[in-house]
């Protein structure tokens, strides 16, 4: 039987970050996946925002679906009271079964998996994979580097203006409920 709720695939930090901020709104964005009975995919890891997101999710009763590589289960702690759990091989099936399995793909702050994770979705939207919303949740301004880089990249000719269409940005979790809400409908 196909699923049938619309699935939100978090890319986000294994660790916490430096600002307060970053964990608050990953609670708030676990909660409202559960609120809005959508059902979180994400890293599977109990550790930094990708445990703060699946723990709010799971209290507010909401599904998660986790996807993680055996050689991760103990770093990042691998969460097993999830609805669903898959341990891959590798990090590049990780990936991939995230995807798949997902409506819209959200970003929150994170490092360099988070961006891996981020760059390899944008790239396959910009050769036509697929057209599935790229959200970047930027609180407190923490992609603004990162969107002056693609800003930089199409200056330099190596992309063209209309990659900029493939992200949105939310400034904050309101935001963030509205452009969800309307991007899965």
């Amino acid at each position: 039987m196909p699923h049938t709720k619309k699935s939100i695939c978090v890319f986000c930090g294994s660790r916490f970050g430096g600002n307060p901020a970053f964990e608050s709104a990953a609670a708030q964005v676990g909660a409202m996946i559960a609120r809005r009975g959508w059902r979180l995919v994400y890293g599977a890891g109990d550790v930094g925002l990708m445990g703060t997101v699946a723990r709010a999710a799971d209290t507010g009763g909401g599904e998660t679906f986790g996807v993680i590589p055996q050689h991760l289960m103990s770093r990042e702690v691998g969460k097993k009271d999830l609805t669903h759990l898959i341990v891959t091989e590798n990090m590049h099936e990780r990936k991939k079964i995230m995807f798949m399995n997902s409506d819209a793909i959200l970003v929150l702050p994170g490092g360099a998996g988070s961006l891996d994770e981020f760059f390899e979705v944008l790239t396959w939207r910009q050769l036509g994979l697929h057209e599935k919303p790229i959200i970047l949740l930027d609180i407190d301004g923490y992609w603004q580097p990162l969107l002056a880089l693609m800003e930089h990249i199409i200056d330099q000719g190596f992309a063209g203006p209309g990659i900029r269409d493939f992200m949105i940005t939310a400034d904050n979790c309101d935001q963030l409920d509205e452009v969800l809400s309307a991007a899965l409908t």
